[in-house]
């Protein structure tokens, strides 16, 4: 997947550097924020091919940005990730065009994955 732009964005620094680290491994541009205004200030620069996004987040959580997001780039992929599996949340993050959605603790092999059938899918549509 050489050539695709990841942008992960986690408020903790460990997942962070996880996914940057397991990502740019397998060929991808990762970049790193560690919350929603940095994700959409990054995004405003250069919009990625794909996000990694956490839904829980302090001040601006993964919703709040994904809207933001949505505004610069309606068809951008995002894949939500959260330890939380509240089910109006993932409802709200579908209905803005969340693609995919893994819960915390997740299987590495299991979101490469995923991101992988997100970018294909999302250069496809």
């Amino acid at each position: 997947m050489v050539g695709f732009r990841i942008l992960v964005v986690d408020d903790q620094m460990g997942v962070r550097r996880l996914l940057f680290e397991a990502f740019k491994e397998e060929g991808y541009t990762v970049e790193m924020a560690s919350g929603g205004n940095e994700a959409i200030a990054k995004v405003m620069q250069a919009v990625p091919d794909l996000i990694l996004m956490d839904m829980k987040m302090p001040g601006m959580n993964g919703l709040e940005a994904l809207k933001e997001i949505k505004k610069i780039d309606q068809a951008i992929a995002v894949i939500m990730m959260t330890a939380y599996g509240e089910l109006e949340i993932v409802t709200e993050a579908m209905k803005l065009g969340v693609r995919e959605y893994i819960t915390k603790p997740f299987d590495l092999n299991d979101l490469k994955l995923l991101v992988k059938r997100t970018i294909v899918g999302n250069k496809a549509s």
